[in-house]
C-alpha cells in the first residue's frame, strides 16, 4: 500500500480533512493536479488578472450544447481557495430543513444545524476567521466567538451600513479569513478573485494544508492527476494517476475523494466498470446530478457626485430578506459586499472602455445579491467522449429577480441613484455544489450522512458535491465543517 488513507484534492474539503486526520498518525497522502502558487508581480495586477486571465486553468469543458468554454475553476495547491473572497458563513439554522422557495421546496438534510454547530466553530478557528456574530436576526446559534474582531469598514463603507441602518435593515460584518494588514502590505488591492499568493488569506493551503504537513505522516504530491478510480465489488482497489514521473498505480485502504463539485463527479463517471457500469457510486443515477451554484448579480451602484475611496470595500452583509421577502414569505437570499471593483476589472469583466470604466469605478459602490439555486436533476455533470460537460439549469429565478429589485432601492436610498447589475454567467461556476449529494436513502442519494459512499465500503467524499441543498451563503465554511466532521468519524473508526 502506498498509503493509509489518500485524499484526492487539496481545496478546502481535502485540506481541512488532511489536517482533521494528521494526528491520528496514519499515513496519509494527498493527491494535487496543481502546483503551489508562487507570488508573481501577477498576483496583484488587475488586468494580467481579469483581462489576460493570467491564472485561468488552460481546460475546456462544454455547455449542455456542445459549445466550448474555460471554466471558473483553478488547478492549485489549495484549489478554488486561492482566489476566492474569503467569506466564512454559517448556514443559517432553517437550511438544514426542507424550505419552501419561490421555486419550490428544499429537501433537507439528513443532518441538522446542532449537528454541524462544533465543526462549524472548530473551522472558524482553523481558518482564523474575522467577525461579530451580534446583530444579525438570522445568525445561528454560536457556541464560541469568532476568534478575531471583524476586518474594520472603510469610511465609505461604513456610511453605507448607516444608510442601511436607517432604512431598517440590518447590516452586520462579513465573517471574513482574511489578516487584513499582511494583505495590505503586499499591495494596496481587494483579495476577492486576486490569488493569495503570501499567506495573508485564511486559504485552503495556508491553514488546512499547513496545519497537516506539520505532521511528519502526511505527504502532498503535486501535479498529479487522477484519472480514474479502479474498483471490485464494494471497494476502490487503486487510483490511476499521470504526474511528473509518468502514469502510476496507487493503493491505499480509504479513499478520500475531494475534487470539488464538477471534477469529483467527473472522475466517478469516468471511472464506470463491469462492477459499476453508470460510473461509480452511482447506483442510485444521482451521480452528477443536481448541480447548484448560486444565482448571482453584482451590482454597480453609481453617483457622479460621490467617490468611492475604498481599497478593499468587502466587509458588510445583511440577511433582512434571507429568510422572507418573497410575495407569501419566501425566502430571497444574501446580500453582500463585492470587492472592490477598480476600473481595470470592470474593463475586464465588461469590455468597456478603460475611461468609462474608470468613471464609473471611481464613482460607485460594488454589491452583490446571492439567491438559492434548488436541486434539479437535470442540472448535472456529464463524461461524454473523455469531456466534462456541464449542463446547469438555474432555478428560483423569481425569487433573485426580487431580491436583485429590492437592493436596487435599497442602493438608491442609500445615497447611490444609478445602479448597473450584471448576473454572473453559466461558465463561472463560483459557488458550484451538489452532484454527489448527502442522503440517508441509497436510492436517492450518493453518500450517506457519514459521507461514506452508500455503493463502496472505503470511498468517502468531503467537498461541496456532498451538499444536498446550496443555502443562499457562501459554501466554503460548511465544506470545512463536514471535513471535520468526517475527521472526526475516520479518527475514531480508527481508533
Amino acid at each position: 500500500m502506498d498509503a493509509d488513507i489518500i485524499i484526492v484534492g487539496s481545496g478546502m474539503g481535502g485540506a481541512t480533512l488532511a489536517a482533521a486526520l494528521a494526528p491520528t498518525g496514519k499515513r496519509i497522502l494527498i493527491l494535487e493536479r496543481g502546483e503551489r502558487l508562487v507570488d508573481s508581480p501577477e498576483a496583484r495586477d488587475p488586468t494580467a488578472i481579469f483581462q489576460r486571465g493570467h491564472f485561468r486553468p488552460k481546460e475546456t469543458w462544454l455547455d449542455a450544447e456542445g459549445r466550448p468554454f474555460n471554466p471558473g475553476n483553478y488547478a492549485f495547491v489549495g484549489g478554488n481557495t486561492k482566489f476566492y473572497g474569503a467569506v466564512l458563513l454559517r448556514y443559517r439554522a432553517e437550511d438544514f430543513r426542507p424550505l419552501r422557495h419561490i421555486g419550490g421546496v428544499t429537501p433537507g438534510w439528513p443532518i441538522g444545524y446542532d449537528t454541524m454547530e462544533p465543526f462549524y466553530t472548530q473551522a472558524e478557528h482553523l481558518y482564523r476567521v474575522r467577525g461579530d456574530a451580534t446583530g444579525d436576526p438570522t445568525e445561528p446559534l454560536h457556541s464560541a466567538p469568532y476568534p478575531f474582531p471583524p476586518v474594520p469598514d472603510e469610511p465609505d463603507i461604513a456610511e453605507l451600513r448607516r444608510a442601511f441602518s436607517a432604512q431598517g435593515l440590518h447590516p452586520t460584518a462579513l465573517p471574513l479569513g482574511v489578516d487584513i494588514d499582511r494583505w495590505l502590505a503586499r499591495a494596496p488591492t481587494t483579495w476577492d478573485a486576486f490569488p493569495d499568493s503570501t499567506g495573508a488569506k485564511s486559504d485552503a493551503e495556508s491553514c488546512g494544508l499547513a496545519a497537516a504537513l506539520k505532521h511528519p505522516n502526511v505527504t502532498l504530491m503535486t501535479g498529479t492527476v487522477v484519472r480514474r478510480f479502479l474498483a471490485e465489488g464494494r471497494r476502490v482497489t487503486a487510483l490511476e494517476v499521470e504526474g511528473p514521473q509518468g502514469k502510476a498505480t496507487l493503493r491505499a485502504p480509504l479513499i478520500c475523494l475531494c475534487a470539488g463539485a464538477v471534477m469529483t463527479a467527473a472522475l466517478l463517471l469516468a471511472s464506470a466498470n463491469e462492477d459499476h457500469p453508470t460510473g461509480l457510486a452511482n447506483r442510485s443515477d444521482q451521480v452528477g446530478r443536481n448541480f447548484m451554484n448560486h444565482n448571482l448579480t453584482a451590482m454597480i451602484a453609481f453617483n457622479p457626485l460621490r467617490r468611492n475611496r475604498s481599497v478593499y470595500e468587502k466587509t458588510i452583509q445583511f440577511n433582512d430578506w434571507y429568510l422572507t421577502g418573497g410575495p407569501e414569505g419566501e425566502p430571497l437570499g444574501n446580500v453582500q459586499m463585492l470587492g472592490r471593483v477598480t476600473g481595470p476589472i470592470l474593463a475586464g469583466e465588461s469590455g468597456l472602455p478603460f475611461w468609462l470604466s474608470n468613471l464609473l469605478a471611481d464613482r460607485s459602490i460594488h454589491i452583490m445579491a446571492m439567491s438559492e439555486d434548488l436541486p434539479d436533476p437535470n442540472s448535472r455533470v456529464m463524461w461524454k467522449g473523455g469531456q466534462i460537460v456541464l449542463d446547469w439549469r438555474k432555478t428560483n429565478v423569481a425569487a433573485h429577480d426580487l431580491l436583485v429589485a429590492l437592493l436596487k432601492r435599497a442602493m438608491r436610498r442609500a445615497g447611490w441613484p444609478i445602479v448597473l447589475s450584471k448576473g454572473f454567467p453559466k461558465s463561472k461556476p463560483s459557488h458550484q455544489c451538489g452532484t454527489a449529494r448527502m442522503g440517508d436513502d441509497p436510492t436517492a442519494s450518493v453518500v450517506n450522512a457519514d459521507l461514506k459512499a452508500h455503493d463502496l465500503e472505503n470511498l468517502y467524499i468531503a467537498d461541496a458535491s456532498v451538499l444536498p441543498t446550496s443555502a443562499a451563503v457562501n459554501p466554503s465554511l460548511t465544506v470545512a465543517a463536514l471535513a471535520l466532521r468526517l475527521g472526526r468519524h475516520l479518527a475514531n473508526r480508527a481508533a
